[in-house]
């Protein structure tokens, strides 16, 4: 992605914030000391039937351990702190799937 490409993109996720239609995170690196990024979280409203969100999450791949561990941590917070009867997330093979609705 270009420095354009990439500034626009965060004026439309900025622009679905504030207009509540959708939410994008920047996921930093576990350590505290720095403010480097690995990746990001996406929350949209789902166009498939019978979910309230669609989510996707990536981690870069240098950091492609901590995907798992994003994975639950997102799902966890999904289910306890947001309003969703169901959210399509797609499970990762080695993260517990037992917090999201599929």
């Amino acid at each position: 992605m270009t420095l354009e490409e990439n500034l626009g993109d965060l004026i439309r996720h900025a622009a679905d914030f504030a207009a509540r239609t959708g939410f994008t995170y920047t996921v930093l690196e576990p350590d505290l000391d720095r403010a480097t990024v690995i990746g990001c979280v996406y929350i949209y409203p789902s166009e498939r039937a019978g979910y309230d969100a669609r989510v996707r999450s990536w981690v870069r791949a240098a950091d492609a351990r901590l995907d798992p561990l994003l994975y639950r941590a997102v799902a966890d917070w999904l289910k306890e702190a947001w309003p969703f009867e169901r959210v399509d997330y797609d499970i990762r093979p080695d993260a517990a799937p037992s917090t999201v609705a599929r």
